[in-house]
């Protein structure tokens, strides 16, 4: 038999559509002996050892990801490209018919994750060479983005800060063409939100990056922007293998841009 006050909270901590880990499930107030007991009678369904749900419809990559967010105690947000498409700011075509998440946390991924079996593939990249812990953890440069209704919202990076997490990618895992035709979109980025992310960064190649496509499309924040102030380091920086070098901003690009 499962204690009705044990079963209340349980309902209360897990709604359907979202996944717990039974460390987490314990740590909330809910004792092993009642969690192994709804295991037994199905109340609890395994997704991977020691992780569960309430139903047994298929879990979304965004009940996924609300459900690592809601349960590390460290900021971890769906960022870069991910981030502007949900927000509307990429309208790029993939042919990868699987969804691709960019997800990023000073955290590594847990286990079970790569275990559910999930709508989409969730890409984790690690924060810790691109910001410091205070930005990561800054809500002036995240956003919600609301998803089920009864269910918390998804908190993912807002574009000026995605935008950024993306060019640290370039050129392994984004091209410079990609990155180029996103920032063409990129017209209305505040620039008081640009200053203190340029300033934290701690990636001088998105940095450039950034400055040399803001600079190349002109757009109306930029002349606002005081690159003298964002630690961009010395030497020359290759973007790619024998693209041209711009001098402004001391790194090589491509030759057709």
């Amino acid at each position: 038999m499962l204690n009705s006050e044990s079963r209340t909270l349980l309902k209360a901590l897990l709604p359907v559509g979202l996944i717990a880990t039974k460390g987490w499930l314990r740590a909330q107030g809910l004792t092993l002996h009642f969690i192994d007991n709804a295991v037994k009678s199905r109340t609890l369904l395994p997704l991977a050892p020691g992780v569960y749900v309430r139903d047994e419809s298929p879990i979304t990559w965004q009940g996924a990801v609300i459900s690592l967010q809601r349960m590390q105690d460290v900021p971890m947000q769906i960022g870069g490209l991910s981030a502007l498409a949900l927000t509307g700011l990429s309208h790029y075509q993939t042919r990868n018919k699987t969804v691709e998440i960019s997800f990023y946390s000073a955290e590594k991924p847990p286990a079970w994750l790569n275990k559910l079996n999930l709508n989409a593939h969730i890409e984790w990249h690690s924060t810790r060479r691109l910001w410091p812990d205070v930005i990561i953890a800054d809500a002036r440069y995240l956003r919600t983005h609301p998803w089920r209704e009864g269910l918390p919202a998804l908190t993912l990076s807002g574009p000026e800060k995605a935008i950024l997490e993306l060019l640290s990618l370039v050129p392994k895992q984004i091209s410079v063409e990609h990155a180029d035709y996103l920032m063409q979109g990129l017209s209305t980025l505040s620039p008081r939100k640009l200053e203190p992310l340029l300033q934290a960064s701690l990636s001088v190649k998105s940095k450039r990056l950034f400055m040399w496509l803001a600079q190349r499309h002109n757009h109306p924040w930029f002349k606002y922007l005081k690159p003298e102030q964002y630690n961009l380091g010395s030497g020359k920086r290759s973007i790619v293998q024998a693209g041209r070098l711009d001098t402004t901003w001391n790194i090589t690009v491509p030759k057709e841009i």
